[in-house]
């Protein structure tokens, strides 16, 4: 068994790695940028190597300075996460010849499945079913869209050596295809070094179902079940699931069977995955293979019990699986949340900055979180948004459902958006919960993008009677030093307003023995909590149902977070309420002829000049955040006044891009 090895990545799949090398009593070593000086994994590793600046194409994509830092060190396996050099056949091959262990696949599986063209070939002749399309590589855009025009709208253009959703784009009509072809072209080439693209039937109304197979180089493989992976926003995953409640025992065998034969055909060495699409009625179509550890691996550890990382770094030691197929269990249910540092109110644009608060759930036997970050960390614009991985158990899909959503209520993130509210409110869907799930979900249930989580009549009452007991408390704690309540006091038994957005709630307070009996509008709670002024999450229980609510405190009330809805509650006294009805509504700035930079990034182009006359839809400029290019189109005609930015500008969040006449 290895004594050292280096972990050529960042961020929680690093963490990861360093958590099972130490249960193995294996030495790590962390490589890390000028970005990540201070990083959660370097920081864990037990020594450290600087490998250049933020930019992953300077620094974690230099092959070079990864087996330098190996040598450095003496370390004598290098695991490679996923992403960056993970599904490198050159970096592969270095390393063999530099004598030092690859904790992945061979150099023959990393080529031959790595590229999604010439995997899709390898998988045909192997007898797997494939999707309809072009396996050749397209010249240029006007290729692309006579290519699409011959398969049939719609299509998928995707990356040859895409992965994490970058280089995909779905095209409907000629001029998507166009201007997908451009933009997975460029996408490709920046993330991947390699700007080859594939064009592919796409599938409507598919599911995404993935199986996980393992195998060493003594021949073995086996098959750990299926992934549902269907909630996906941008073709990048969401929310996963194992396993899934969409296959039968009849096509998850025949899927795991058809996965084992092809990583056989590769002679596959490793933790990997391969991807199937899967119709209505569950006929399922080879998608690719990934040869690596995939993000939602925990899920799959969950209900196997499987140590994937462990596996994976035994087999790169010379080891024989310690199981067969007949071993392989699947109990109970796991669901993964990814937790991105993103604002689903504004696109689910990306978001920067530093975490200047960062509180996650209780880890217990049901509740695992997978992170890279602490209170205090960067979210830098060099790297993918990723905060943590959130997983849950339960003994079946509606008790992993329920921890999940417990977990989310419990997870409290200040100073960068995310994307916890849009996350409660999937969890909180009947579709979702009913498991009816497509690849076309979000777009499906969130046509115009997401407004907010969905305040239903039982969390507003929730929000009332957590406000109360709050405003209990804060209203005693100015009358006496101990910040207990007084449970005599003539002011609880007052009529108080509660103003949950612009509706009013008239509810009184009384302390019990027990609790707090708080009456919301002829409706009684029964509130009991611990929860002492200054916490960051209410944790307690309203009339039986155990809750979890984060507050942050405003100048004129609370803002209360709770089962992925937020609202800013205000508590007025009677007379109080009569007066703020009598308050001028504060208006927004008039933005309507700016277009501004919807997150910070790198300006790619700017596709207009002053004077010039745009019509709406028109792409006006491109601008790259988390290695990914958004289009910037116009809403509506109108002429071009001035273009205070330019190609290369970084910019902030709404800075002028262009103004209009």
């Amino acid at each position: 068994m290895f004594s050292k090895i280096l972990i050529a990545n960042r961020g929680e799949i690093a963490c990861r790695v360093i958590k099972t090398a130490r249960k193995m009593g294996i030495k790590t070593v962390a490589v890390y940028s000028d970005a990540d000086a201070d990083a959660l994994h370097v920081l864990m590793a037990d020594e450290k190597v600087h490998i250049g600046p933020p930019p992953a194409a300077e620094s974690y994509l230099i092959a070079d300075r990864i087996v330098e830092a190996a040598k450095q060190t003496g370390a004598e396996a290098i695991h490679p996460g996923y992403g960056f050099l993970s599904e490198n056949a050159d970096f592969c091959n270095r390393l063999k010849e530099e004598g030092i262990a690859f904790i992945g696949p061979g150099v023959k599986a990393i080529g031959a499945m790595g590229d999604k063209i010439e995997s899709k070939k390898l998988a045909a002749e192997a007898g797997v079913s494939t999707v309809p399309g072009y396996m050749g590589v397209i010249k240029d855009a006007d290729e692309a869209v006579k290519i699409a025009g011959e398969i049939g709208y719609p299509v998928m253009i995707k990356a040859s050596a895409g992965g994490g959703g970058k280089g995909m784009r779905v095209a409907y009509n000629d001029e998507e295809a166009h201007d997908g072809f451009i933009s997975a072209t460029n996408e490709a080439k920046s993330s991947f070094a390699d700007d080859r693209v594939f064009v592919e039937k796409f599938i409507e109304e598919p599911r995404h179902i993935e199986i996980q197979v393992l195998g060493d180089s003594h021949g073995n493989v086996i098959y750990l079940g299926e992934r549902e992976c269907s909630i996906q926003r941008r073709h990048q995953k969401v929310i996963e699931e194992a396993p899934s409640p969409f296959l039968d025992a009849k096509t998850r065998k025949a899927m795991g069977e058809q996965a084992v034969a092809l990583s056989k055909a590769v002679d596959y060495q490793s933790a990997g995955t391969v991807e199937f699409i899967v119709d209505k009625d569950r006929n399922f179509y080879f998608l690719e293979m990934n040869t690596r550890l995939q993000v939602e691996h925990p899920v799959t550890e969950m209900i196997t019990g499987i140590d994937l990382v462990e596996q994976m770094i035994r087999v790169a030691a010379g080891e024989k699986l310690a199981m067969s197929q007949k071993d392989v269990k699947l109990n109970g249910w796991a669901m993964e949340s990814r937790i991105y540092a993103e604002d689903p109110l504004r696109g689910f644009l990306p978001s920067i900055g530093r975490v200047s608060y960062y509180i996650p759930p209780e880890e217990t036997d049901f509740v695992r979180v997978d992170t890279g970050i602490y209170e205090g960390s960067e979210i830098s614009m060099y790297y993918d948004p990723m905060i943590a991985k959130l997983v849950t158990y339960g003994a079946n899909r509606d008790e992993a459902i329920q921890h999940m959503r417990k977990a989310l209520d419990d997870y409290y993130i200040r100073g960068v958006g995310h994307n916890i509210a849009f996350l409660s409110d999937v969890m909180n869907a009947k579709r979702f919960q009913e498991g009816r799930l497509t690849t076309n979900y979000i777009a499906e249930e969130y046509p115009d993008g997401f407004t907010g989580g969905t305040l239903t009549d039982e969390t507003r009452l929730t929000m009332v009677g957590v406000a109360m007991v709050i405003h209990a408390l804060e209203f005693d704690r100015s009358r006496s030093i101990s910040g207990r309540i007084v449970e005599n006091s003539p002011a609880f038994e007052a009529r108080w307003i509660v103003a949950v957005g612009k509706r009013d709630h008239v509810a009184t307070f009384f302390a019990t023995e027990d609790g707090c009996l708080v009456n919301v509008d002829g409706e009684s709670l029964v509130v009991v909590s611990d929860w002492l002024p200054g916490r960051k999450v209410f944790v307690g229980n309203v009339s039986g149902r155990e809750i979890s609510v984060e507050v942050d405190y405003l100048d004129d009330g609370y803002r209360l977070t709770h089962d992925g809805a937020s609202e800013h509650v205000r508590i007025y006294t009677e007379r109080e309420a009569e007066l703020a009805v009598l308050m001028p509504e504060k208006l927004p700035p008039d933005t309507s002829r700016l277009l501004l930079c919807p997150m910070p990034g790198l300006v790619v182009s700017v596709n207009v000049e002053k004077g010039d006359e745009v019509k709406a839809g028109q792409i006006l400029a491109v601008v790259e955040a988390m290695k990914m290019e958004n289009n910037l189109r116009a809403e509506r005609d109108g002429v071009v006044l001035n273009v205070p930015a330019k190609a290369g500008d970084s910019l902030a969040v709404d800075d002028v891009i262009i103004e209009f006449e």
